[in-house]
């Protein structure tokens, strides 16, 4: 087991030099922390965003965000004390198109045991799908996720330094890109925490976008600590370049349910 993990991170190394596509839209907008859902337990989520201030116009067949509203169901089994796959199935709605489907995502996960003690926590996340194109040009996507967090008394550290694929769509020839989000957030009370959250996309690693061209999504953002079996996670997040939607609400619930071994 202890050679699982560098494994499958010297494979993500190597997957990288692959043409790599855009950050992860306005459907799942949320910093991962290392954990793995342990085995017989299920996690289910509802991911709830709105564009209150977003992209106007039909751009190359790619439907507008403004005032679209993105519900994403997230169901995630764990497999193993250091394993896990996740499915999402992801939709979309503005006035006069109704609710669409725009894809579904697959999402194997692995992490360091905490029988090795590394001082920090760290997971590798491969997440692959389609989405229809009608919402992004870039069809079929593979992401890989390194994941390090910390917990260090109430201050809590995330960083998540993603690379997607694209398998096909234009940005298939764009070469390796850089999608990276980051955490950091305070235990005001043992109920509630707070903090901010940052998302980005730099473009290639080749050819880093222009400022202005980049994408960029600062979220203030809480979390309420009310049960083990609970997830909940709410922010507003403004996006300062011309390139990103500028205002999105943003809200997660989250439900663990365990089941018992079988005799």
């Amino acid at each position: 087991m202890r050679f699982i993990f560098p494994f499958l991170l010297l494979v993500a190394v190597l997957t990288v030099f692959a043409p790599l596509a855009e950050a992860q839209g306005n459907y799942e907008i949320q910093v991962y922390g290392a954990d793995t859902v342990p085995p017989r337990t299920t996690m289910v989520e509802l991911h709830s965003n709105y564009t209150a201030v977003g992209q106007r116009l039909t751009i190359d067949g790619v439907a507008p965000t403004n005032h679209a509203e993105h519900e994403t169901l997230e169901i995630t089994q764990g497999l193993t004390k250091w394993s896990e796959v996740g499915f999402y199935v992801f939709t979309s709605e503005r006035d006069g198109s109704g609710v669409q489907w725009v894809g579904d995502h697959i999402r194997p996960r692995v992490r360091v045991p905490d029988s090795w003690h590394w001082p920090v926590g760290a997971s590798l996340s491969m997440e692959m799908g389609y989405q229809r194109a009608m919402f992004s040009p870039d069809t079929w996507t593979w992401e890989i996720r390194p994941i390090i967090d910390k917990q260090k008394g109430r201050w809590y550290f995330a960083i998540n330094p993603a690379l997607e694929r694209t398998w096909h769509g234009p940005d298939v020839a764009q070469g390796v890109g850089f999608s990276p989000a980051a955490k950091i957030s305070f235990n005001f009370t043992p109920v509630i925490a707070g903090g901010l959250e940052y998302y980005a996309d730099y473009g290639s690693l080749t050819d880093i976008a222009s400022l202005h061209d980049q994408q960029q999504q600062i979220f203030p953002a809480v979390d309420l600590n009310v049960s083990p079996d609970w997830e909940i996670n709410f922010g507003v997040g403004v996006g300062p370049t011309a390139a990103t939607d500028h205002w999105i609400v943003k809200g997660i619930l989250g439900r663990r349910f365990n089941w018992p071994s079988r005799k």
